[in-house]
């Protein structure tokens, strides 16, 4: 099979990660997957929504938005309509979901961390690119409040990413690009630890059931992309951070 982009039904797109992207923010990165463009950007807070209060425990939350020009038709500001986009408010309580399952929120005691993910460039993946930024991003930020001693240990226990799945004429494929993702058969976006287990699956049939082996595949599948994935964000946390805030 030839993808549209020329890969391999098991093939990642390249993957780069741009850490300290946001100079201002405790932790941020730039994600390109492919043309898919993400900025992440994780911000401390002192305290936690009123819900959290007198639990002794922090949270971890995120939000989600994409320019109007990251796609090829102008898509209007949420801002404009007065309210959220319900797709937009479904990816952040993902990503949100995604980032607190692998945190021990004990560890941050009364405290919030903010994640933004601006999508600046769409070409399928969004959802999937802002988590596996959003986890580097986020341990960045943990990292530098560690060492200004607002937060005494490491509270993300496993590494953690996303990537999509699709069924495209027939043949799994791994990470969609928009064109694969609008012709596919059957699209699912998986999200996994470091370890294998995977925390949430989001999949649709749009032109044809799929069979249980057929499910079966696409989930491992996805777990190669995931595995992957947590490699590259391994080195890339490797290495010296680029700058100081």
């Amino acid at each position: 099979m030839i993808r549209t982009d020329g890969r391999k039904p098991d093939e990642l797109r390249e993957v780069r990660i741009i850490r300290d992207f946001i100079p201002h923010a405790e932790g941020s990165v730039l994600i390109e997957i492919g043309r898919t463009r993400v900025i992440c950007t994780a911000s401390f807070e002192d305290g936690v929504p009123g819900f959290r209060k007198g639990t002794g425990s922090g949270w971890i939350t995120a939000e989600y938005s994409m320019l109007p020009r990251a796609t090829p038709m102008r898509k209007p500001r949420d801002l404009l309509s007065g309210r959220a986009d319900g797709r937009s408010v479904e990816i952040q309580r993902l990503i949100g979901r995604s980032l607190r399952a692998v945190a021990d929120l004990s560890l941050l005691p009364e405290k919030t961390f903010w994640i933004d993910c601006d999508v600046i460039e769409a070409d399928g993946g969004t959802r999937t690119a802002a988590i596996t930024g959003a986890y580097v991003a986020l341990r960045d930020a943990i990292q530098t409040v560690m060492e200004e001693g607002e937060i005494e240990e490491m509270p993300l226990k496993d590494f953690l990413a996303a990537v999509s799945v699709g069924m495209v004429s027939g043949v799994p494929c791994l990470d969609l690009c928009f064109e694969e993702d609008f012709n596919a058969e059957m699209d699912m976006n998986l999200v996994a630890t470091g370890e294998g287990r995977i925390i949430e699956i989001q999949g649709t049939a749009e032109r044809r059931p799929l069979s249980k082996p057929e499910l079966n595949e696409m989930v491992e599948l996805g777990l190669k992309g995931i595995s992957k994935l947590i490699e590259i964000q391994r080195t890339v946390l490797s290495e010296p951070r680029p700058g100081t805030r």
